[in-house]
């Protein structure tokens, strides 16, 4: 699963890209400065998710996913399993689901879901809003393959 070149903006084309966290890190990793901080808390945050036994979806989405030498730090959306309680997974986990707390505590801004808690839209509709910037206009996001 090659992951498509950035555009001249430097964004991945708008889509859904799937690649595994070892594509992922050998793309967008780096071991020194901002980029290789962002890496291992993506790493970290990514192996307490797959401990909840819970996820479904990892969803990388925003700076680190794009040629920005920087990346301010990860973003990140978690797609729960819908048997998912949050008393009921490892404790170690359950800063991840608290938004303020994953920030302080990882260095990641994440967001979770679970399918049955979307309203006015389904999960793929919800998944692709992520690829919306702040001016409007879309770029690419990626999807960890579990």
């Amino acid at each position: 699963m090659a992951l498509p070149k950035f555009n001249e903006v430097g964004d991945l084309p708008p889509g859904v890209h799937r690649a595994t966290l070892d594509e992922v890190v050998s793309r967008f990793g780096a071991a020194w400065g901002q980029r290789g901080v962002c890496t291992r808390r993506l790493c970290h945050v990514y192996a307490l998710a797959k401990r909840t036994e819970q996820l479904q979806r990892f969803i990388i989405f925003g700076s680190y996913v794009t040629a920005k030498l920087n990346p301010g730090d990860v973003d990140v959306v978690l797609v729960m399993a819908e048997t998912f309680r949050l008393q009921e997974c490892p404790i170690e986990t359950r800063g991840l689901f608290d938004h303020a707390v994953a920030q302080a505590r990882y260095g990641a801004s994440i967001f979770w879901v679970r399918p049955g808690l979307l309203l006015s839209e389904n999960l793929e509709e919800f998944i692709a809003s992520w690829q919306i910037k702040r001016d409007g206009s879309e770029r690419g996001i990626v999807e960890v393959v579990l």
